[in-house]
């Protein structure tokens, strides 16, 4: 008698199947791609903030050796569009971006004339022959400065730099405000962040003239939307474009755009009829990749004398840089900082407004965690100094105020609804884990003995795995909502899926593997997934958002049960049993109860090869897509706690303690879940304590290199703990909830309040990111001077 019994895949801490090759250097990325006459692409790039340009002189660069084009916005007039991201928010101003300047430059680093030459070496020659001429303009690189009426306009047809505005509005603020026993105002700004990718944004673009294809390789989590962008900027028939995101070497949102360097390097090798690569290296990957977590924000926080919020109010200015980014548009940022600034609390009367302020800066765009760790560090850090006015325990008063086990769905003041997720019990979960009473009586001891020592809490709430009811960002009309998967058997048994992902180091092919192998009841090693290709399927987009577990997973749940389905009646048939009687588990199908067992290869071949053991209704591929919606997404929530210790010499801040209680609802792959954690608080770290893109007044970057801008390595990032708590989402297929972001939400506020905890007795409460030494020797220095 056949009764195999296999352990359960989803839930397992399984190794990762990616990570042969990408450890033992077996990965392919685009740079690794050098196809015979490649040619290469090298950019001049604005020296200007703001500048016209009068003149360009590119007879001597292309007259050099091995140089097969120059090329500026002149030459592609015709042959490319610009690129402009529609919304229908009102107060919305829609910028045109042209992918090499026409007219005017509005940033350092905006390509302006692109070199292609046999080499990389010899277009960089090249491009310093170019000879241009430029009439620099005025420029505000403030975004309060550009908000004013009389601000010099970096688009002229807006009228206006404030590009975008928009407000919220629930309940009588100014009534609950006037009532209020505490109120705490502050004003909190972030500083300007870049994603650092291993790998350097990159492209390579081929033509066949013979089909009038194009296929472009790039480094994108996004090769749908760049396949849609190309087939209308440069009006190709979607089935002649292909893009295929290979090994990616970390995005963290920096390549979830569209940007111009792909569409000029696509329109090159059209128009040459060869195939143009460009690499950028880490000067330009620093200058021109979007950047992010530029906002400041004025907010006050209305408490009864119980503690209990009553209201809270916020105006945010967000820094969107030069352009409207394509597709996400530049209130992708600056509107869900208000989104999701009410955070996991209960609250009644909100409002806030929103301007996002062009600058003649790079544009902002996504960032692991868009606007959360903004709204998350302005939320918590009024929880905390509330806290203090009220002299009770900061976790008491975010337990007073979460939103309860009652209240779920619960609509915040944004219309954002939480589905029941565990916003108290992952609290409960961090502050038993630090041994909080330990901790203040270790902290009690320390400050006896002259040492700064600070704990700090930080709780939060996401959205996640959003759905077709609700835009990635406000009004932008792209449904990124849905996701589609195919599973197929092919006729050796084994089983291929083919997803919308575009994995940058997730785990992405591992996680969809064992959801497929469990609801199919195929063997794990027999599955292969495909994704990173936009001609996979019909239509698909990427990943970000944290979407890849709820709609992918869905997705394939979904494909995984519908041939599952068409296994068992297969195997009914050759069995002669009721299909209710048929298993499938480990790659083989079998009658309950008895011996009588087939392996997928026999059943395969059955069904594609020895035609005569199989009716015509039964001989069907055993195949299946299906499109997986989650309507508006799904919650998930986590409370981050640190310890930090403040160096009384140099002024640096040492993370010696982390913990987060998490709940992403049904864990897939515990391991993966780990390292999205473990990465997404490392840069957390390096949000609030190291990292910032610094302009100068002329515009020109003073953080173009890593000796500059700094990130975190191994020895700033503490051994931390990790604790799942799985509530399944009531929302979505198998209770899956999304976790990618959230380390990078929670970690910024929690060190924050780790660190003003610290400075408590002098007085200091914390209101900038990062928080350098520098900044904290000041900050120290003026609350001796007030003492």
């Amino acid at each position: 008698m056949f009764a195999e019994t296999r352990p359960k895949l989803i839930g397992a801490r399984v190794a990762r199947v990616e990570d042969l090759r990408l450890l033992t250097g077996g990965g392919t990325f685009v740079d690794d791609l050098h196809p015979p006459g490649r040619l290469h692409v090298a950019f001049h790039r604005s020296p200007h903030a703001h500048a016209r340009i009068v003149a360009i002189d590119a007879s001597r660069a292309a007259s050099l050796p091995g140089v097969a084009a120059v090329v500026t916005a002149a030459d592609l007039a015709g042959l490319v569009k610009p690129l402009r991201a529609p919304s229908k928010m009102p107060d919305y101003h829609m910028t045109t971006q042209y992918p090499l300047a026409q007219g005017k430059v509005r940033f350092v680093g905006e390509p302006v004339v692109a070199v292609v030459a046999a080499s990389r070496c010899l277009a960089e020659d090249a491009v310093a022959a170019l000879a241009l001429d430029y009439e620099p303009l005025p420029a505000a690189l403030d975004p309060h400065d550009a908000a004013a009426p009389h601000a010099p306009l970096l688009h002229d047809e807006a009228g206006t730099n404030v590009i975008l505005a928009r407000a919220f509005a629930r309940g009588d603020v100014v009534g609950a405000m006037a009532a209020a026993v505490v109120r705490v105002r502050m004003r909190l700004r972030s500083h300007r962040k870049t994603p650092v990718a291993m790998e350097n944004r990159a492209c390579l673009a081929s033509y066949d003239p013979g089909r009038r294809a194009l296929t472009l390789h790039s480094t994108t989590q996004v090769p749908g939307i760049v396949r849609d962008a190309l087939a209308d900027f440069i009006d190709l028939p979607g089935l002649r474009v292909r893009v295929i995101a290979p090994d990616v070497g970390g995005s963290f949102g920096g390549k979830g755009s569209v940007y111009a360097e792909e569409v000029v390097v696509s329109a090159l090798a059209c128009r040459l009829g060869r195939t143009v690569g460009w690499t950028s290296d880490r000067i330009e990957d620093l200058v021109t990749t979007t950047q992010a977590f530029d906002e400041t924000v004025d907010a006050e926080l209305a408490l009864d004398g119980d503690g209990r919020i009553l209201a809270l109010r916020a105006d945010v200015v967000g820094d969107v840089g030069a352009y409207s980014i394509y597709p996400w548009t530049a209130a992708l940022e600056p509107v869900q900082v208000a989104s999701f600034l009410p955070g996991p609390y209960r609250l009644a009367n909100y409002a806030a407004s929103v301007r996002g302020v062009a600058t003649a800066k790079p544009p902002t765009g996504p960032y692991r965690g868009v606007g959360r760790p903004i709204s998350t560090f302005v939320m918590e850090r009024l929880i905390d100094v509330a806290a203090r006015r009220l002299k009770l325990d900061p976790t008491e008063l975010r337990l007073r105020n979460f939103v309860g086990e009652d209240d779920f769905p619960y609509k915040t003041g944004s219309g954002i609804v939480w589905d029941r997720s565990s916003f108290a019990a992952c609290l409960v979960r961090a502050r038993d884990a630090l041994d909080y009473p330990a901790a203040r009586r270790d902290q009690a001891a320390a400050r006896q003995a002259g040492r700064w020592i600070g704990i700090g809490f930080a709780s939060y709430a996401e959205l996640t795995g959003l759905g077709s009811r609700i835009a990635a960002a406000p009004g932008m009309p792209l449904n990124t909502g849905t996701e589609a998967v195919t599973v197929r058997i092919d006729s050796t048994g084994a089983v291929t899926a083919i997803a919308g992902s575009a994995s940058q180091g997730q785990g992405i092919e591992t996680m969809l593997a064992q959801v497929i192998a469990d609801e199919l009841g195929a063997r794990f090693e027999d599955v292969r997934v495909v994704q990173g290709d936009s001609a996979a399927l019909a239509h698909v987009t990427g990943t970000y958002a944290s979407r890849s577990a709820v709609l992918a997973g869905g997705a394939a749940t979904l494909a995984s049960h519908a041939v599952r389905d068409k296994v068992i009646r297969v195997a009914a048939h050759l069995f002669e049993a009721a299909p209710v009687d048929i298993e499938a588990t480990g790659g083989r199908v079998f009658v309950r109860g008895t011996d009588r067992v087939l392996g997928f290869r026999e059943l395969a071949r059955a069904v594609y090869a020895e035609m005569g053991r199989l009716p015509a209704g039964l001989r069907d591929d055993l195949e299946a897509t299906i499109r997986y919606d989650p309507d508006f997404g799904t919650t998930s929530c986590a409370t981050h706690a640190a310890i930090v210790e403040i160096d009384r010499e140099t002024y640096a801040v040492n993370v010696i303690r982390y913990v987060v209680a998490e709940d992403c609802g049904r864990l897939i792959n515990p391991l993966i879940v780990d390292g999205q954690v473990h990465g997404g608080v490392a840069q957390g770290i390096g949000a609030a304590l190291y990292e910032e893109v610094i302009h100068g007044e002329d515009g020109q970057i003073l953080t173009g290199s890593l000796a500059d801008y700094i990130v975190p390595g191994a020895t700033e990032i503490p051994a931390m703990q990790v604790l799942h708590l799985e509530t399944p989402s009531p929302t979505t297929i198998n209770g899956y909830r999304g976790m990618g972001e959230g380390g990078t939400i929670g970690a910024p506020a929690a060190i924050a309040n780790a660190v003003s905890d610290a400075l408590a007795p002098l007085g200091i409460e914390v209101s900038e990111l990062p928080i350098t030494p520098e900044r904290l020797y000041r900050l120290i220095a003026a609350a001796r001077t007030r003492d």
